[in-house]
């Protein structure tokens, strides 16, 4: 099992943050476009090679993001029509989200096997993430689906503070 950290800037504007191991190791760098159409957010290795890419649909009624790792499409996430509380459809190829995935606490499956655990860390300063992978050959896409959600979950705060 590995444990990586996600630990986001709370004033970073461009949205530029790091994963770290359980060695305070740096494994993945996030960087958010900054005023850019449409928004992205690239996760990339300690070699800069981009590994993911998540992308926020441009014109679209309800909010739509999509997630690639290395090329292939694996996960959208989308905004259902709600009359009172904001819900969110997690839609990915052999992956499953099972539990509380808008508090962050949620496991990652694969055709019924958990591959990964995720729980926000309480009493940190900005937004931290535990995430423990159980299948190292779905690190990737485990990382993905963390930073999509909170991805989410910010275009979702805006919105609201709007």
């Amino acid at each position: 099992m590995k444990q990586l950290f996600i630990k986001q800037k709370v004033f970073s504007l461009s949205g530029k943050f790091t994963v770290k191991d359980q060695h305070e190791n740096d494994v993945y760098f996030v960087e958010g476009s900054f005023m850019q159409i449409p928004k992205t957010y690239s996760i990339m290795d300690t070699a800069r090679n981009e590994v993911a890419l998540i992308t926020k649909k441009v014109l679209s009624l309800l909010p739509k993001f999509y997630v690639e790792v290395e090329g292939q499409e694996v996960l959208t996430i989308q905004k259902e029509l709600s009359l009172f509380k904001a819900r969110y459809s997690v839609n990915a190829v052999g992956v499953e989200i099972e539990g509380n995935w808008w508090d962050m606490q949620f496991a990652v499956k694969q055709h019924g096997e958990v591959i990964g655990q995720v729980s926000k860390e309480w009493f940190t300063w900005g937004d931290s993430y535990k995430v423990e992978v159980l299948k190292d050959d779905m690190e990737k896409i485990i990382i993905a689906i963390v930073i999509a959600i909170d991805c989410v979950k910010a275009d979702q705060d805006a919105a609201a503070s709007v």
